[in-house]
Parts: structure tokens; C-alpha cells; sequence
């Protein structure tokens, strides 16, 4: 008689039909488990058929196969919890899927997982991957007048920004009130409730906004000259500093998955852990800060979209204007994500836009839009309106902060764009001293290189 643990057949077949490559033994140990987990609960609903169906004859033409929604939405197998349809979409169709950002249900699903329903589908082809959105290229004028210097930029570092806060146990369909902020989610929960926002700001998408290549403007006007996007290696960069001194080497992320923590994994492609970094300078009240880090927060760069999500049992803060502006907010307002919840931070399109209707201002239109592209974030702590002044240079930046500079739009002015966007010509120290920053990241995507000022100005005859 066999000491080991029998496998049925149909969980054999199932496995058979697993994507990626060869796993470790533990993987596909937990694997099997996952397996064995859904075909006991399709077994009671007589469903296990239409599952082997669906996954061999690889149909989005069949029957939807359920299982009870959890109270968290989660599903857990062998002390690893999980959505489900991010788990079994995982197993039989993408490996290397990150998110259930990266989902979207067809239109025949009738127990897709953002519809709230009790019974959730989990028929791997019933979902479909999204898609990066294909962005136009910017019109932007053959000659212009090249600025001697730059022109100040709208700066918020000295400012006190507004706070705005949201429950960690928010539902998407909730409704909200004109004067809360953009509400964020928890990660279990699926789709954002952006549409159910009365005063959210529409910014049109970029084709609506670009002049069309067979239209009569584009074919009469020789002064434009289109600019084109195109991804880069590295979609973000993050530098770390603890109060106004840069610890560390830069992190350059290749990943659509990013985490930022407080523990130590050096060889980790897809991780910046914190808890490596040493600091001679580092005080106790630093010391005792970087505790609360734990596990952080985890960004995605997903189909054009900048997500953020808490992972820290601590709350984060965010200021980001993009986010504010498509939600009608002051662009310093300060948001708070609850542990567990998460927040859309950047939209490419939503940029691409604005680009392209500032393009025909002039120079400092675009330059301007730089400060759209910064995007601020703290842990444990938030800064604002309703800090004290007295609390000011403990409180802005949060003892930990996460600054993304979307520098892309102009890669080889970037320095510049730092310095002079938080204002302080070049005064490094007033600049992280105006946001107190007990620890700041600064994370630099380069997701639109090819629209960048440097192309800008030299589409318009400026010299770099």
C-alpha cells in the first residue's frame, strides 16, 4: 500500500494542461493543491465537466464555472491566499500574470469578479489580459522660440496641500460625497469606482484631443512634426533618501511589479527592500521608523496605469496631481490609502492628453507638466493641512516618503525639472527640508522617452 498521497486522475489531466515552465517542487506541490481545491468544490456543483472543457478546447464560448465568493474575496490554498480568478487564469493561461489590474471579464461572464456577485467565475477563458492602449503621437511645432531659461514651476513643496482621507473598508459602489477624495479600494475587490465619482474631471482621450493624420489641418500644416511613444528598459527609478541624505544605489525597475519594503532580499528583481540599506548618520527615531515599514507598498505599471498599493500595516499617503486633477481636487491634496486598498496614481493617456493640448501653447505649457509627473508618497505618516506647523518637518514626508518623477517626457532635463519643481533653486537642502522626509524614494518611470523635452526642443530647433 502506498504512503503517498493520491492524485485522481482529473486533477492529472487538469495539471497537464498547466502553462510556464518547470517549477521548483514546492511550487508545484502548491499547484496540485490548488487543483485538488477547485475540483472538490466543482465536484458538489457538477461543474468539473465544463472546467475540463473550457481548458482543452480553450473556448470563451462556454458555460461560466463558480465558486462561492469568500467574505474578503480571496481564496486560500495551503496558507497562500489569493483571488481566484487570478489564481487559475495564472495557473492555465498567463504565468507570468501579476495582478488582477492585469483582468478583464468578457462580455458573455455573467459572475466575472468585479461584479460583486456571491458566486465568482473562475474559467480562466473568461477573462482576457488588457492591453497597453496604443497612444497617438503629439503634434508638436517645427520652430518655436527656445527659452533662455526655464520658467518657475508651480511649487507646492512650501505649501501646506490638503488632506483627504477614505475608509480602509470602502466598497467600489459606495457613494461619495463632492468634497472626499478619489476613494481607494481594497486590492481583493476588483474594479476601481472611478465612475461613481460625481465630480470627477474628464480629460478626454488622447485622439479626441490630437488632430487626426488624414484631417485637413494636419495635411495643410508643415509646421508640425508628430513625436511618437515608445516604452524604455527601465519604467521607473527609485533613489532612497533619509532626511536630506540619499542612502543607497539608485533601483532600476524592469518589472510591471515593484515592491518597496523594509526587509532584505538583494538579488530580487522585483523588489527595493529597504532593510538593506545601512546609514551611519541614521538616528533612533529613524531607526524606529523603518520598523513600521514591514511590508510596504507595491506599485503596477499596468496597461498605461500607475497603481499603488498599501501593503504596510501601516496607512500611505499619496499626492499625486494627475490623480487629482481627473478627480476635479487641488493638485497638492495629500490621499491616504488603508492598508490593503490601492489607488490608480498615473494615467498615461490622461498625460498624453494634456500634452497634447499644451504643445500649441508654447514652451511653458509643457513645462508646466512636469509637476503632473511627480508623485508623492509617505509612509505610516501624512503631512497637510491638518498637521500643526510645529509638527511640519516631522510630519511632511511622513518619516518615509515614495516620490515618483515621471521624467520621461523630459529624460534629459531631469535635473533640472527636480530642483526647480520643489522650488529652492537648487537648494538641495531646503528641498527636503520643506517636505521634512525622514526617508524619501524617488522613483523616475521613463515610460514616454520619445515624447520627452528633449525631443521637444529639438523638434522646435533648440539645441540640448
Amino acid at each position: 500500500m502506498s504512503i503517498l498521497p493520491f492524485t485522481p486522475p482529473i486533477v492529472k489531466r487538469l495539471l497537464g494542461w498547466k502553462k510556464g515552465e518547470q517549477i521548483n517542487g514546492q511550487e508545484e506541490k502548491w499547484c496540485e493543491k490548488a487543483v485538488k481545491s477547485l475540483v472538490k468544490k466543482l465536484k458538489k456543483t457538477g461543474q468539473l465537466d465544463e472546467l475540463e472543457k473550457a481548458i482543452t478546447t480553450q473556448n470563451i464560448n462556454t458555460k461560466c464555472i463558480t465558486i462561492p465568493r469568500s467574505l474578503d474575496g480571496r481564496l486560500q490554498v495551503s496558507h497562500r491566499k489569493g483571488l481566484p480568478h487570478v489564481i487559475y487564469c495564472r495557473l492555465w493561461r498567463w504565468p507570468d500574470l501579476q495582478s488582477h489590474h492585469e483582468l478583464r471579464a468578457v462580455e458573455l461572464c455573467e459572475f466575472a469578479f468585479h461584479s460583486k456577485k456571491d458566486e465568482v467565475c473562475v474559467n480562466p477563458y473568461h477573462y482576457q489580459r488588457v492591453e497597453t492602449p496604443i497612444l497617438p503621437p503629439v503634434l508638436v511645432p517645427r520652430h518655436t522660440d527656445f527659452p533662455t531659461e526655464f520658467p518657475p514651476l508651480d511649487d507646492y513643496s512650501n505649501s501646506i496641500p490638503e488632506n483627504t482621507n477614505f475608509p480602509a473598508g470602502i466598497e467600489p459602489q459606495s457613494n461619495y460625497i463632492p468634497e472626499t477624495p478619489p476613494p481607494g479600494y481594497l486590492s481583493e475587490d476588483g474594479e476601481t469606482s472611478d465612475h461613481h465619482l460625481n465630480n470627477s474631471m474628464d480629460t478626454g482621450s488622447p485622439s479626441s484631443l490630437s488632430p487626426d493624420p488624414a484631417s485637413p489641418a494636419h495635411s495643410t500644416n508643415l509646421d508640425l512634426q508628430p513625436v511618437t511613444y515608445s516604452e524604455s528598459a527601465f519604467w521607473c527609478s527609485i533613489s532612497y533618501y533619509e532626511l536630506n541624505q540619499r542612502v543607497g544605489e539608485t533601483f532600476h525597475a524592469s518589472q510591471p511589479s515593484l515592491t518597496v519594503d523594509g526587509f532584505t532580499d538583494p538579488s530580487n528583481s522585483e523588489r527595493f527592500c529597504l532593510g538593506l540599506l545601512s546609514n551611519v548618520n541614521r538616528n533612533a527615531a529613524v531607526e524606529l521608523t523603518r520598523r513600521h515599514i514591514g511590508r510596504g507598498v507595491r506599485l503596477y505599471y499596468i496597461g498605461g496605469e500607475v497603481f499603488a498599493e498599501c501593503l504596510s500595516d501601516s496607512a500611505i499617503f499619496v499626492q499625486s496631481p494627475n490623480c487629482n486633477q481627473r478627480y476635479g481636487w487641488h493638485p497638492a491634496t495629500v490621499c491616504k490609502i488603508p492598508p490593503g486598498c490601492n489607488l490608480k496614481i498615473f494615467n498615461n493617456q490622461e498625460f498624453a492628453a494634456l500634452l497634447a493640448q499644451s504643445v500649441n501653447q508654447g514652451f511653458e505649457a509643457v513645462y508646466q507638466l512636469t509637476r503632473m509627473c511627480t508623485i508623492r508618497m509617505s509612509f505610516v505618516k501624512g503631512w497637510g493641512a491638518e498637521y500643526r506647523l510645529v509638527m511640519i518637518f516631522k510630519s511632511w514626508g511622513a518619516e518615509y516618503r515614495l516620490v515618483m518623477i515621471f521624467k520621461s517626457w523630459g529624460a534629459e532635463y531631469r535635473l533640472v525639472m527636480i530642483f526647480k519643481s520643489w522650488g529652492a533653486e537648487y537648494r538641495l537642502v531646503m528641498i527636503f527640508k520643506s517636505w521634512g522626509a525622514e526617508y524619501r524614494l524617488v522613483s523616475v518611470p521613463h515610460t514616454l522617452r520619445n515624447m520627452a523635452f528633449a525631443e521637444w526642443f529639438g523638434v522646435c530647433g533648440g539645441s540640448v
